[in-house]
């Protein structure tokens, strides 16, 4: 049967992967994906064809891998972190919708939020939620309500495409949201490069994020009223009884 795996690579190389991501991956022909992301794996499958295209050519990297599929060559469409998070796999699926003779096969990642909370400490122990700062394809409108809902419900939010060179303020902006809703002094972090050359992060407050560099390679992190630092690492606690 002819069939596409879409992989979610977790936040770096091969050593960051599952071993059912390296196995799907090495068992295809062909690999497709972001420029970015192939390069980080490149090196490590040589004997594979690889197809990739830059920035918002999601579309286009579907059906290049589509006609490979159609030609009975197994196809990996690789993402960051995890396909189903901000990934590849709802739209390698809509791509699909008539060729319900290719098998789909989404392999999950560690997604941005799992594997930098766990550099910063365990600030997303209790409830959470995700909100992506990009506005390409979600009206700016829908995330600053999306912001304000998640602060007001006192959730800790982490926060994906935090900044870019046309979006340069719009951390500002979200921590302006927030800040309506919450305390300054809630306890925030930044990690960046995560599983990549010059990993590192730092633990902030709400009101000192607002002036904080960051790109599209930082993950942000805000606790709620409960969270807390430890030792220096931010810690949401989820109840339990010391003693």
């Amino acid at each position: 049967m002819k069939k596409i795996y879409v992989v979610g690579l977790g936040p770096g190389g091969v050593e960051q992967m599952t071993k059912r991501a390296y196995d799907a991956l090495n068992s295809c022909d062909v690999i497709a994906g972001y420029n970015v992301y192939v390069d980080l794996i490149k090196e490590d499958f040589k004997d594979k064809k690889f197809l990739s295209t830059g920035m918002r050519k999601e579309v286009d990297r579907c059906k290049l891998a589509l006609e490979e599929a159609l030609k009975d060559q197994t196809v990996a469409m690789i993402s960051s972190g995890d396909a189903g998070v901000y990934g590849m796999s709802g739209i390698m699926h809509q791509v699909l919708a008539d060729h319900p003779e290719i098998e789909i096969e989404v392999v999950p990642g560690i997604t941005a939020a799992c594997s930098g909370a766990a550099l910063l400490g365990a600030p997303l122990i209790s409830d959470f939620c995700l909100i992506s700062l990009s506005d390409l394809l979600t009206p700016w409108e829908k995330i600053e309500k999306r912001l304000d809902c998640a602060s007001q419900a006192d959730f800790c939010i982490c926060i994906y495409n935090p900044s870019s060179i046309k979006r340069h303020d719009y951390l500002q902006k979200a921590c302006d949201i927030m800040l309506k809703n919450q305390s300054g002094d809630i306890p925030a972090g930044i990690v960046r490069n995560i599983g990549r050359e010059g990993e590192g992060y730092e633990l902030t407050t709400l009101k000192e994020l607002r002036d904080k560099k960051v790109d599209m390679f930082s993950t942000v992190i805000i606790g709620n009223t409960q969270t807390e630092v430890i030792n220096g690492k931010l810690v949401t606690p989820r109840g339990y009884k010391l003693g």
